[in-house]
């Protein structure tokens, strides 16, 4: 149940920052769009973005879990460390997670009207 709440957690923190990120990048949206990007050449680049962010943030969270795994198989005795197939499903399903919470951002920018988003800034 803990790990299903982390899951939501994590998706709807992917989804804000996602959608932050994008809100900033609006003007060159539109700029890409009025020379000439289609909406799946900017649904491409919002998803490439997104990609690389999610694999530097799984990067650095399996980097720290694995020192965090041995500092408490250190600290608390009968303790003993995760096997790697745990990891690596763990990263499967929050990497699945977070490039489903990155379509619904990609989707609304590639819908950005370029006149409007010229006018925003």
């Amino acid at each position: 149940m803990f790990a299903g709440l982390a899951l939501v957690l994590a998706y709807i923190g992917i989804y804000g920052v996602l959608t932050y990120v994008i809100s900033q990048r609006v003007p060159e949206i539109g700029v890409r769009m009025a020379l000439g990007a289609t909406a799946r050449d900017v649904m491409r680049l919002v998803l490439h973005h997104s990609v690389q962010m999610v694999f530097v943030g799984a990067g650095a969270g399996l980097a720290l879990a694995v020192a965090a795994t041995r500092l408490i198989e250190q600290l608390v005795t009968g303790v003993r460390s995760s096997d790697p197939s745990t990891f690596a499903i763990m990263i499967a399903v929050l990497l699945l997670a977070a490039l489903f919470a990155s379509v619904l951002p990609a989707r609304r920018a590639s819908r950005v009207d370029p006149m409007s988003a010229l006018r925003q800034d």
